[in-house]
């Protein structure tokens, strides 16, 4: 049974939470990070020397670290023609858009999320949670733009390519109430949220 270091709360356990959860994985999820503390411990730092999570432990001892690494090698593992495409361009797609997620998505909604749900409100910056926010939406612009072509990010079908963005995506709703119009994220949201895996490790797990 594969055992997944990482808190729930965490976005990047998330992704790989939902991917284990699409692949229907025997799991152990254990607590670390944040309020749980451990992955500072000299026995974690062993597995991921940098203290971060998740990690991925397989009972061979196998060892993976960084969120979409870990969504990428379940997929490839366990998910071949369903989570990674079996279209080469496809695949490659897929994975563009999580790259994507690392590049422009994430750093975009970092300082709101913090802003808004990590720091007290006098202690906010607001400036930087409003340049966060038109960053934020400037991204979901980028990914409405591509679903009014596709389904799905990286074609026809739901695939490793949907989960990191959906992350963001479940976020940047709930922290931008006026957020503008974005049919087409709007209308691919409304699959994903109906996805037991996506209800089960985003969904249904409050912003903390």
């Amino acid at each position: 049974m594969l055992k997944m270091w990482g808190r729930n709360t965490s976005s990047n356990v998330q992704k790989a939470m939902w991917a284990v959860g699409e692949l229907n994985l025997p799991h152990q999820r254990i607590d670390c990070g944040g309020a749980f503390g451990i992955n500072k411990e000299p026995k974690y730092l062993a597995m991921n020397p940098n203290g971060l999570v998740p990690t991925l432990e397989e009972d061979d001892g196998f060892l993976l670290w960084e969120s979409n690494s870990v969504v990428r090698y379940l997929a490839n593992k366990h998910g071949q023609g369903t989570l990674e495409p079996t279209d080469p361009k496809t695949r490659a797609l897929a994975s563009q858009w999580m790259d994507w997620q690392l590049s422009v998505a994430g750093p975009a909604i970092f300082h709101m999320f913090w802003g808004l749900i990590r720091i007290a409100p006098e202690k906010r910056d607001l400036a930087a949670i409003e340049t966060s926010k038109v960053a934020t939406t400037n991204a979901m612009k980028m990914m409405d733009a591509q679903l009014a072509k596709t389904e799905y990010m990286a074609g026809d079908a739901f695939s490793m390519g949907d989960i990191p963005v959906g992350v963001m995506a479940y976020r940047f709703r709930l922290l931008v109430p006026d957020r503008p119009n974005l049919p087409n994220l709007e209308r691919w949201y409304a699959l994903i949220e109906k996805r037991k895996a996506f209800h089960d490790h985003v969904g249904s797990v409050p912003l903390s």
